[in-house]
């Protein structure tokens, strides 16, 4: 008699691989898959950041994303890619070249939204980067992700991550 495999419950909206279903991503989620699409055009083609937006704003779906969000992302981790650089390298155990370009842009936005969007919760942050690769990213990319935006909130919203403690919602 032949045994039944039974597979694992489906976490609702994810697919069976685990990903999340096109139908659950918010409009800010959407904005951070076209501005990772579009930061590793600029990362490894070393296009120009306008020429990269015409190209992004014309992929199917992109009428689903926060455009906004989209822009401020863009164009907010080009012009400051540097600084973001700097915040990221001490964080590292090898050289920023090294890293993959998909993993390097997910920490620029984990990065810029920490500085930037204050709107948008420290952990959703982590979590919405940690989301970006595993879905885009290396095998354990999205653990190297989180090791590193997890080492900069403290740094980057020192207050957040404090109250987020007191309450028992962070780890110490």
């Amino acid at each position: 008699m032949e045994e039944e495999r039974k597979l694992p419950p489906r976490a609702p909206g994810r697919t069976a691989t685990g990903a999340r279903k096109a139908s659950a991503k918010s409009g800010r989620t959407r904005a951070r898959e076209f501005a990772l699409q579009a930061l590793y055009q600029h990362l490894v083609g070393r296009n120009d950041a306008t020429a990269i937006d015409h190209f992004t704003r014309d992929l199917a779906g992109f009428h689903k994303a926060d455009s906004a969000h989209y822009d401020a992302l863009l164009h907010g981790c080009i012009e400051n890619a540097q600084a973001l650089d700097e915040l990221i390298v001490p964080l590292l155990d090898r050289k920023l070249a090294e890293i993959s370009p998909i993993e390097h842009a997910v920490m620029w936005i984990g990065v810029w939204e920490f500085q930037h969007a204050a709107d948008v919760p420290w952990r959703v942050v982590i979590n919405e980067c940690v989301e970006l690769a595993k879905e885009f990213g290396g095998t354990d990319g999205h653990k190297y992700v989180n090791g590193v935006l997890n080492g900069l909130a403290p740094k980057l919203r020192a207050a957040e991550v404090e109250a987020d403690k007191a309450a028992g919602k962070a780890r110490p």
